[in-house]
């Protein structure tokens, strides 16, 4: 079994592992289906998803007038105006093919220039507000990447009650002493608050080096071997209180869900373990002080 939490102060008892949808981002339906079978067969019951997921909208649509009510559904919005939200919001729910989202976010809101905008009259979360009280969705997040993001997050959290948040969390992020101090700060904060705390890159590896053609759907090079994830996400579990996303490739999904269903059993790995892991393992943080953007591959 999966173990599972509460979702923040949403009401809903999340799998601890959530399904990170981007893995369909690239597929047709007869390859997403084998994929979406796996939340049903293991329990995951949690979807995330995005806008800007390519396909992965879409992906899921197929599958929500069967099983809406099987499923806490989430997406993400890039957009920083209200028009801009409003407009987007409408095609997820017409690609998801429901009336409404469990959760929406404010897809790597990490930049004070979108910030501002957001946050501003004809801002993206006065309209995510009015989107809540016509119940189009539920619950309002916020999500990001780089090394400000907790920092980031501290500061959309003084300005609204966001229900969730979502950042990096691995041992070679954390072992960044600033970062690291952002994070719990952070998490002292979602604690107090109720506020679910999701978390992202729990099996990334490094950066694709130049010249590389990538081998999995990722934008980093993953952990491949089942015993360093098994490894990875028993670690990142290992936290009280958080929530760890699958990797955005359908071939680490069952490899990770299997992780999560053996963490009851097993005993974490020590932080000595994981810098071990590392070495061996040639594992660099995906973000660093000036290396905050998402590199995709070329």
């Amino acid at each position: 079994m999966i173990p599972t939490l509460p979702f923040g102060r949403t009401g809903h008892e999340s799998t601890r592992l959530l399904f990170g949808a981007a893995a369909l981002a690239y597929m047709q339906p007869d390859e997403a289906a084998p994929v979406l079978e796996l939340l049903l067969e293991s329990g995951v019951n949690h979807i995330d998803v995005a806008a800007g997921y390519g396909r992965a909208e879409r992906r899921v649509g197929d599958w929500m007038p069967a099983h809406r009510g099987d499923f806490f559904l989430a997406t993400k919005t890039d957009q920083r105006t209200a028009e801009g939200a409003r407009t987007q919001l409408d095609k997820s729910l017409e690609r998801l093919q429901t009336d409404h989202v469990d959760l929406i976010q404010l897809h790597n809101l990490t930049d004070d220039a979108g910030w501002e905008t957001a946050f501003s009259d004809e801002g993206a979360v006065r309209f995510l507000i009015e989107a809540r009280n016509q119940g189009l969705v539920k619950h309002i997040g916020v999500t990001g990447h780089g090394t400000r993001v907790a920092a980031m997050h501290l500061r959309s959290l003084a300005e609204f009650d966001f229900e969730s948040v979502l950042l990096p969390y691995n041992h070679s992020m954390m072992a960044q002493p600033d970062y690291a101090e952002d994070f719990e700060h952070l998490l002292d904060v979602c604690q107090e608050r109720q506020v679910a705390v999701q978390t992202i890159k729990s099996v990334a590896r490094k950066r694709w080096e130049d010249g590389t053609k990538p081998f999995t759907t990722t934008w980093y090079e993953p952990l491949t071997n089942e015993d360093d994830i098994r490894r990875a996400v028993h670690w990142a579990l290992a936290r009280p209180g958080i929530f760890v996303n699958s990797a955005s490739d359908a071939g680490l999904f069952k490899i990770m869900i299997e992780a999560a269903q053996s963490f009851a059993s097993s005993l974490p790995p020590e932080d000595s373990e994981m810098a071990e892991a590392g070495q061996n393992l040639a594992i660099d943080p995906l973000f660093v002080p000036g290396m905050d953007e998402v590199r995709l591959p070329q």
